[in-house]
């Protein structure tokens, strides 16, 4: 056993989407870092799987968009939410979900240039792993984050590798705990989480079966079980989709007090496989069962000094609208360039506090989407007349109602189509998915109102240029090759999109990391017009964009003095640029 001494700008504790999604994006910024990972690999169970289209754009921008689909099932098998008493059983009620009914598919594909996906964590991670590796990311399992001790110039960190037996020490200017919802990097700062955990307690059964015959004809990823009787919610399961239509996760609430799933056997497993399918003669290879809990938690502050906390380390919530994988992703991207600019010269060290300003709010209001969505899920159970401790043939009773005729009848569907209705806010919340706007020093808000409308903002999302907000998404074409507007910016350099007219802005933006670029005009064309209906700004007017694709600042029209309009804007959010030895390793 040794000790040896590492040197990295950056060590990153924990190997899940938001930690590998922070390795890559500062290696395509041409930032060192060591990622540990105290388990032998990466997700042993699917776990999170929704990949919204915020995710994919991420994706797409650190180069592995192609990589990614290669290896996911795509939007248009996501369609259909079943409520069944088994899958064999009969189908209680049925919607389309994330964006694809035929009134959403259309908002959806405007909004962005790629569409979500379903991807479990066992499959995204070693690609995340892979891409990280390739792009020169040191990345290392087995190795376990003991303690750190920060000082003026950066931070000493302990580490224990356990395969060796050898002990780390990791000096780096930030550490980065990205190691879930026990998070030992959260811990040793001080962070803290607040909220009530253990609210029920849920287990995973992990297994492969054919179930074509069931849901080939009606694709989707979720089915969930209304089963009458004196069950649990979520009755019997709900059976989580990873792999058409062979690979699967049942997913049910249990009571610690009646069920020991530590003696939980492989029978009893299967049982409640076949239980939930409806079919006892099914086929079930088992490949893992896991234990979780519903928490309600969250982060008041993400960080501390030289410390900074992401993913489920922050924000710990139930699976409902799938958020969590996404927004840990979005964690992860938020910071990225934030710390390569710092670490660069680039940037004051001041631009750091904006993370959390940023991100804490998006996570608290996760979490509180995800809760509430739960609960929604409830209403169907009482639209369908089940209720808890109900015999099984009360229950029964109470669903043969939806096909009476009559006013009881009547009243039973409408009240399930309502309830079915309300689920919206959980699969086809598409405001909470991109709808979000930041609110800190690295934003220059103009204080301006938005258009009216009568939509909710949560269901819907409206595409704007509004400071804080993901830049509106508009179809462009350059040398015949079609981009988005989101594609623009490049590396840690901020794109300006400006219009015919706004050509002054280049010499403007001269001896600034801003890349100007005249859309409509020239070589990068605006073919349908989406970009001149989205900016909300004029033609000679500016949307300053931040390498995250978040707008920083915008400008209605050009002003008389463009260059020192916008060198006040670049120093307003960098600050001036750092003395080089305040991060300089001892």
């Amino acid at each position: 056993m040794a000790t040896i001494e590492i040197g990295v700008p950056v060590l990153i504790v924990g190997a899940g989407p938001a930690g590998l999604t922070a390795s890559l994006a500062l290696r395509r910024y041409g930032i060192d870092n060591l990622v540990i990972e105290q388990y032998p690999s990466t997700a042993h169970t699917p776990r999170a799987h929704i990949v919204n289209q915020r995710t994919v754009e991420i994706l797409r921008h650190l180069g592995i968009e192609d990589r990614f689909h290669a290896v996911a099932t795509p939007q248009r098998m996501m369609r259909n939410n079943l409520w069944v008493t088994s899958l064999a059983g009969r189908e209680v009620a049925r919607s389309e979900t994330w964006g694809t009914s035929p009134e959403r598919a259309g908002e959806y594909e405007a909004a962005s240039p790629v569409p979500m996906a379903n991807c479990p964590q066992t499959v995204l991670e070693p690609l995340l792993v892979e891409a990280a590796r390739d792009a020169g990311a040191d990345i290392r399992f087995q190795h376990v984050f003991e303690s750190a001790k920060a000082d003026e110039y950066g931070v000493t960190s302990t580490v224990l590798d356990r395969t060796a037996g050898d002990t780390l020490i990791v000096r780096s200017q930030y550490v980065l705990g990205a190691d879930g919802a026990r998070s030992a990097v959260l811990e040793q700062t001080g962070l803290t989480v607040d909220g009530p955990a253990g609210l029920a307690q849920a287990a995973n059964i992990w297994f492969r079966a054919d179930l074509s015959k069931y849901l080939a004809h009606r694709p989707g990823v979720l089915v969930w079980n209304v089963m009458p009787g004196p069950l649990a919610p979520l009755r019997l399961g709900t059976l989580i989709c990873h792999k058409p239509w062979t690979e699967f996760v049942l997913a049910f609430i249990y009571d610690p007090a009646e069920l020991d799933l530590a003696t939980m056997s492989d029978a009893e497993q299967i049982a409640r496989v076949r239980a939930a399918v409806g079919d006892d003669s099914l086929e079930v290879e088992l490949k893992g069962l896991a234990r979780w809990q519903v928490n309600a938690q969250v982060a008041p502050r993400y960080s501390t000094g030289r410390f900074f906390c992401l993913g489920d380390a922050v924000h710990r919530h139930p699976p409902s609208n799938g958020l969590g994988l996404n927004i840990s992703v979005a964690d992860a991207y938020n910071l990225a360039w934030k710390l390569a600019l710092v670490l660069g010269g680039q940037a004051d060290p001041a631009l750091l506090e904006t993370y959390s300003a940023e991100r804490q709010p998006v996570g608290a209001a996760g979490v509180q989407r995800a809760i509430t969505s739960l609960g929604e899920l409830a209403e169907i159970d009482r639209a369908l007349g089940l209720e808890p401790g109900q015999s099984v043939a009360d229950g029964w009773a109470a669903l043969r109602v939806l096909d009476e005729a009559g006013p009881d009848g009547d009243a039973r569907r409408a009240a399930l189509r309502k309830a079915v209705a309300l689920t919206d806010y959980q699969f086809n919340a598409h405001g909470v998915e991109l709808g979000y706007r930041y609110r800190s020093d690295a934003v220059l808000d103009d204080d301006s109102s938005d258009a009216p409308s009568d939509r909710d903002p949560e269901l819907y999302y409206t595409a704007t240029t509004h400071p804080g907000a993901r830049v509106a998404h508009a179809r462009l074409e350059r040398a015949g090759v079609a981009l988005s507007t989101l594609d623009l910016p490049a590396g840690l350099r901020f794109a300006l999109l400006t219009g015919c007219g706004g050509e002054a802005w280049r010499d403007a933006a001269a001896g600034l990391p801003v890349d100007v670029h005249v859309i409509g005009t020239g070589d990068l064309l605006d073919p349908y017009g989406e970009w001149a209906a989205r900016r909300e700004v004029a033609s000679t007017g500016a949307v300053l964009v931040r390498p995250d694709r978040h707008v920083a600042w915008r400008c209605e029209r050009l002003p008389a003095d463009p260059a020192a309009v916008l060198t006040e804007v670049v120093r307003h959010m960098l600050g001036p640029i750092p003395d080089p030895t305040t991060n300089r390793q001892e």
